[in-house]
């Protein structure tokens, strides 16, 4: 029975992530057409007459209004407000296209259209009303770079949960700095190799999308617990990058449509084409979901550190705390997918590059002498071993990698009386425990 419950544990989350993958995917992608995009035809009478010929054609594909011009049909591409204008002067037709908004999109407006101005003997040509650099033919690098900024968010918030010696201050700081570098870093090759245009607000919404990504991935990890990993690759992964715009979002099922406009990389493509191609239009909301989704992370960040601190605070401690007095929260499983493990450290001066000492202290006999090879065994609340070690030539001892909250601390030597102490463990702080050992009555002389 124990076996058959690790393997279902064990196969739970690829399980669940093979379906996800299995679904998302070839649904965006498999048969891209538009869905409802929105298109403007300059003049009612000619919007009446494209409108029926384009349900008769290709229903659900178009929702068509009007525009007094072709002057207002181009605006309403460059305005975001449509994907394409449609404009007719005698036997000429123009369709207004963004190769920015996606090549891909492009075509199949060009295919719905050119039904249409076939059907009137009239020939269309297609204008590109926010043309792409020439690395960025299909459209698409936005979509790449946003990626970029996004994944290693999540995995940055994998690796500070392992991040035994920083509170929540040192991890927000760390993820600000991080972000700062990749967004600095991204662009400059993204400039440098003439992938987008040097357009400076692009730094902005690249720090806004990875600081979201990691601000939230870090506040959901104590709820997510042990499925921290499948809630991860699930939002920024399996539901995030077909929703993102690798397919233009007017050729995606309505379901992708409705994530893209909350995902955080989603949005940070739709800001990331606005400041590059657009001249900053449309960039307002996109900017205002990633800040609610860096809101939403540290929210959940103070929402957890308020409950511990509501399961912490107990009356009168071992150690001597006030009755009421707060106290550092319990320890929490860390969901990561590689979690910490307590070690044993040599007692030495600290180094650079060292993991710096949780937990040490000096174990001494009658006399006050150190005591060497005393054994310290650090055991959790729930009467677990976490680790054992032994004291060097100088009595000394330290330990790493622990949890935070209650542990007791056992020191042993043959001969004398062990010795038991419960303490305290909080995010960073190093916590000294010394120990006095006296020698057992019967042993005396």
């Amino acid at each position: 029975m124990s076996s058959a419950r690790t393997l279902a544990e064990a196969l739970t989350i690829p399980t669940l992530l093979f379906l996800g993958l299995l679904f998302c995917f070839p649904t965006a992608f498999h048969e891209p057409r538009p869905h409802h995009a929105k298109v403007v035809i300059a003049g009612p009478a000619l919007e009446r007459g494209v409108d029926a010929s384009l349900r008769q054609r290709h229903p659900g594909w178009f929702d068509v209004t009007a525009a007094a011009d072709a002057r207002e049909a181009r605006r309403a591409v460059l305005d975001r407000t449509a994907v394409a204008g449609y404009a007719v002067q005698g036997k000429d037709a123009v369709l207004y296209v963004a190769k920015a908004d996606g090549a891909a999109l492009e075509q199949a407006l060009t295919k719905g259209f050119a039904t249409v101005a076939a059907r009137h003997h009239q020939k269309l040509t297609t204008t590109d009303v926010a043309p792409t650099m020439s690395k960025d033919e299909n459209g698409t690098t936005p979509v790449y770079f946003g990626v970029a900024w996004n994944v290693p968010g999540y995995i940055l918030a994998t690796t500070l949960l392992r991040a035994v010696t920083f509170n929540r201050r040192k991890k927000m700081l760390t993820i600000v700095a991080a972000s700062a570098l990749f967004s600095v870093v991204g662009f400059l090759i993204g400039t440098g190799l003439a992938y987008f245009p040097d357009e400076p607000s692009a730094l902005g919404i690249a720090f806004l999308l990875s600081t979201a990504v990691a601000t939230f991935s870090l506040g959901m990890a104590p709820f997510t617990k042990q499925f921290f990993p499948l809630a991860g690759l699930g939002l920024y992964i399996v539901l995030s990058v077909p929703s993102s715009g690798v397919a233009p979002v007017p050729l995606l099922p309505t379901f992708f449509q409705y994530l893209h406009a909350v995902m955080p990389l989603g949005n940070a493509v739709d800001a990331l084409r606005g400041v590059l191609y657009f001249n900053d239009v449309g960039v307002l909301k996109p900017v205002l979901v990633l800040c609610a989704w860096i809101t939403a992370g540290m929210t959940l960040l103070g929402l957890d550190a308020w409950r511990h601190h509501r399961a912490s605070v107990r009356p009168g401690t071992e150690d001597g705390q006030e009755d009421g007095q707060d106290v550092p929260e319990p320890p929490v499983e860390d969901p990561s997918v590689e979690a910490p493990s307590p070690t044993a450290l040599p007692v030495r001066p600290h180094r650079f590059g060292e993991q710096s000492p949780m937990l040490e202290g000096t174990v001494r006999d009658d006399g006050r002498q150190p005591l060497r090879h005393a054994a310290v065994t650090i055991i959790d609340a729930g009467g677990r071993q976490l680790v054992r070690t032994s004291t060097n030539a100088q009595g000394r001892y330290a330990v790493t990698g622990l949890p935070e909250g209650y542990i007791s601390i056992v020191a042993s030597s043959p001969g004398r009386d062990p010795v038991v102490r419960q303490t305290l463990l909080q995010w960073g702080a190093a916590v000294r425990s010394d120990f006095t050992m006296h020698v057992r009555r019967g042993d005396r002389r």
